[in-house]
């Protein structure tokens, strides 16, 4: 059996495979906020439940909006920001007594979806969170490409390409640095840049509702959405060139982006026809979780 855990700003979820990928269970919890030991001991918790629910003993595999440094071991550049500096893979191998791969949120949905979703038939896949966060991931003949300082697919943190006067002031980002794709692109940047032109605070899901009803100011917003991703995408596909980018996160379920991505790509990317296809994921928004479990394929 495999175990996979999400742990996300919001939620802790975990699901068990049995060797031939089939779902044996799966649960979520709410992420203990800001509190770095509550959230390890929900972790064991979920893990410790889970076993003792199917009478099995699994590999673990974990997810985690972040990445471990290859220096000192401690996570890095996660927006859980109680992770940030602190000796996660040892404190849970300590606590659960059993060896534990991590990886990269983002990298692990690539990795599910590459395995056996919207990716299965591509020899490379750019897997892409668009959440509370925006991440991404590079899988590669059904491996994960880490990278020489772990931040393969880090596009989130990258500056948004060719900022337009609608794109400034830059945001400010978490991370110290101002314009990021991720102040665009994520949830959060999704329902600000409504509320800056409208004065309306509206979350994603009600904006696309509107928009669909025919609401002008909506239809603006994700419009102006739609044309940033497609700049930063593009600029993913100049370098990496990838046969499937599938996307991922709650902004995954936006059904439109899949019809106007590639128009919006197309004119930023160096070739004369683009090939690349934009995919919504296999096992929805959160199939990360699946792909961490996938680690110990």
């Amino acid at each position: 059996m495999r175990l996979g855990v999400d742990l996300g700003g919001t939620k802790i979820e975990i699901i068990a495979l049995a060797d031939d990928g089939r779902e044996l269970l799966r649960q979520r919890i709410a992420t203990p906020q800001g509190d770095y030991r509550a959230t390890l001991r929900a972790v064991a918790g979920l893990v410790e439940n889970v076993e003792r629910e199917t009478g099995q003993h699994g590999t673990l595999g974990i997810g985690i909006p972040g990445a471990e440094s290859l220096v000192t071991g401690l996570i890095k550049n996660a927006n859980s920001t109680c992770l940030i500096g602190q000796p996660l893979r040892h404190d849970l191998q300590t606590l659960l007594q059993r060896e534990i791969r991590l990886a990269n949120d983002a990298n692990c949905f690539a990795l599910s979806e590459a395995v056996d979703g919207s990716g299965r038939d591509a020899a490379t896949v750019f897997g892409i969170i668009l959440g509370t966060g925006v991440g991404g991931g590079i899988v590669i003949e059904r491996r994960v490409l880490t990278g020489a300082n772990a931040i393969a697919g880090e596009w989130g943190h990258n500056p948004l390409p060719l900022p337009a006067t609608d794109d400034l002031p830059l945001p400010p980002c978490y991370c110290g640095r101002a314009g990021c794709i991720e102040t665009y692109l994520s949830g959060p940047a999704l329902a600000a840049d409504h509320f800056r032109h409208t004065g309306q605070q509206l979350d994603t899901a009600c904006i696309e509702a509107r928009a669909t009803a025919g609401d002008t100011a909506c239809e603006a917003t994700l419009r102006r959405y739609e044309d940033r991703l497609g700049r930063a995408l593009a600029g993913v596909i100049n370098i990496l060139d990838p046969a499937v980018i599938v996307l991922g996160g709650g902004l995954s379920n936006i059904s439109r982006l899949y019809r106007n991505l590639p128009a919006c790509c197309a004119p930023h990317v160096f070739s004369d026809v683009l090939c690349t296809k934009i995919r919504p994921p296999t096992h929805g928004d959160s199939s990360g979780v699946r792909g961490a479990a996938w680690l110990w394929d």
